[in-house]
């Protein structure tokens, strides 16, 4: 299991998300106990019904630098998409 940060508000002015990213983790289990050891609140918890891979936080500068010092493994947004991608076709033969 790993808990993941991408660099989708790294590049250009995303405003207050500027130098931030999506906090995502193979689980959503271990997504939620990241984020509340970061201190962020459940509410802020984004998620697609029947797309787990989607599951997200938004992370602005601080919050991105947090989470990487915290130990979460830091991607590019591209890779992140790989990552998610190559996790559909587990999800979907587990559906059966």
């Amino acid at each position: 299991m790993a808990v993941y940060v991408d660099d989708a508000f790294v590049h250009a002015d995303w405003g207050r998300w500027t130098g931030g990213g999506h906090l995502q983790a193979d689980s959503t289990k271990e997504l939620h106990a990241f984020a509340d050891a970061l201190g962020l609140r459940r509410e802020w918890f984004q998620s697609r019904p029947g797309r787990p891979d989607r599951d997200h936080y938004d992370l602005h500068r601080a919050g991105r630098d947090a989470a990487i010092l915290a130990g979460a493994i830091p991607e590019t947004a591209r890779e992140g998409v790989v990552r998610r991608r190559a996790l559909r076709p587990q999800r979907d033969r587990a559906r059966g």
